[in-house]
């Protein structure tokens, strides 16, 4: 009887949510593990420079439209949520279509384009977002739903599919940049047509889309795109800056040594994913301090609870990179960049949740000029730890300015704008939250 109420108790949001993650992680180490071991360090690079510039620019679709759909889904009547749904896929469908028309120029350029990842983004990109598209959207509609069973069901046959293929190209003695390229397009193109099939996708409601929905989101999105590109800009500045002053090897490297952030992203994802739509209900119901006590207890027992991830991966750096990558990384300084980036990672919850919350409020338009100041830290800092260090321990180290800068101006916001809470009560409700939380999960099963 335990062990069935222990199993029913997985099948809620909040385990799925992070499962999915968590699962989603696993597969994407598990790719960069084969690639690391066919590739050199200099190919490697050059694909992490590809992946890295097709998520930035992707952001102009997400970005637009992902918390945009979800914070006015959440909560709506069954009518104006078709209506919502209509009109995302309205404005997704014209993004991807300029994007798309924009790849036919691109794409005579890049023969012109030396840096061989910009040249293969350049030939390629219009046509990863048209086949990703339906994938998309089916992404933000479970995720508003919070249907995360069948958000993991999505997600894990995308990235399944992409080990798959490139397994085969493996297999066949095909394996290079180009052919893993073709693996990530089929995999998102087979990814559409299952969402599609199964009826995840509610792209017949485009019909429904409205002028006031297109408005609405067209307004909300307008901010929040200009943060989210600013965010991935933030996330792919370091990259970038290394790959053009050190060289793909570097990046390669480089790369190694935050990989296992992910762990991290883990749970930040997974509680960002169920935070949003309670934020959202709080909000929209005007119970304000309901919205700040969501906030902070989310800041709070994700910090307590990526702790011990924290401490084991100081420990086990070295075996980490050697998993990782192999002998010809565990010999470089990515075990050390990755001790470094584990303590900065520490800081990362009240960054991530200040910043959501701050969205949720209808106050976009701080969270894109917070996120531009990131950026202007990030390259400053980044360019200054190179002059003083000439090594990568200076773009590593620089990592915690921006995130500093973030967490300062996300708390002075929500103070200023819309309700006071002391900075360090977070922690001691995270504390209480966690605390409870274990010791009714330990008289459930145990006593």
């Amino acid at each position: 009887m335990k062990l069935r109420n222990f199993l029913k108790s997985l099948n809620n949001k909040y385990v799925l949510s992070l499962l999915g993650n968590g699962v989603m992680s696993i597969i994407g180490m598990v790719i960069s593990i084969i690639l690391r071991r066919v590739f050199s360090l200099e190919d490697m690079g050059i694909w992490l420079l590809f992946f890295s510039v097709i998520l930035l620019v992707d952001t102009f679709r997400t970005g637009f439209l992902t918390t945009a759909f979800i914070k006015f889904f959440a909560g709506a009547e069954a009518q104006k949520a078709r209506e919502i749904v209509g009109s995302t896929w309205y404005l997704a469908i014209l993004i991807t279509g300029i994007l798309l028309l924009l790849n036919i120029p691109a794409y005579f350029i890049s023969f012109h384009v030396e840096n061989l990842g910009v040249a293969l983004f350049l030939k390629w990109f219009g046509i990863a977002y048209v086949l990703s598209l339906p994938f998309f959207v089916t992404s933000c509609i479970l995720q508003a739903k919070q249907r995360f069973d069948q958000l993991l069901f999505i997600r894990l046959f995308n990235q399944g599919s992409f080990v798959i293929f490139i397994l085969l190209f493996i297999f066949f003695k095909r394996i290079n940049i180009t052919t893993v390229i073709y693996s990530y397009l089929l995999s998102n193109a087979v990814s559409s047509m299952i969402s599609m099939l199964r009826g995840w996708s509610m792209i017949n409601d485009i019909r429904m889309k409205t002028k006031e929905s297109i408005s609405t989101i067209y307004h909300f999105g307008k901010f929040s795109v200009g943060t989210n590109i600013s965010a991935t800009l933030l996330g792919t500045a370091d990259s970038l800056i290394i790959n053009f002053v050190m060289g793909p090897a570097a990046l390669a490297i480089y790369d190694a040594g935050i990989k296992f952030i992910q762990f991290i992203e883990i749970p930040l994802r997974s509680f960002a994913a169920t935070a949003m739509p309670a934020l959202s209900t709080a909000f929209n119901n005007n119970k304000r301090m309901e919205v700040i006590d969501i906030t902070k207890k989310y800041i709070g027992m994700v910090t307590i609870a990526i702790v011990p991830i924290t401490i084991g991966t100081l420990i086990f750096a070295d075996y980490a990179i050697l998993i990782l990558g192999g002998e010809k990384y565990v010999h470089t300084i990515a075990p050390n960049i990755l001790r470094i980036v584990m303590i900065i990672a520490l800081f990362y919850p009240a960054d991530r949740f200040l910043a959501l919350t701050l969205d949720v409020i209808h106050k976009p338009k701080i969270n894109f000029y917070k996120v531009m100041l990131m950026v202007v830290v990030t390259v400053v800092t980044d360019f200054a730890g190179i002059y003083l260090t000439n090594s990568l321990y200076g773009v590593i180290t620089a990592t915690i300015f921006p995130t500093l800068t973030a967490i300062f101006i996300g708390y002075y916001a929500l103070q200023k704008n819309y309700e006071k809470f002391g900075f360090w009560d977070i922690f001691s409700s995270g504390y209480q939250e966690m605390k409870y939380f274990l010791s009714s999960q330990y008289k459930k099963y145990f006593n």
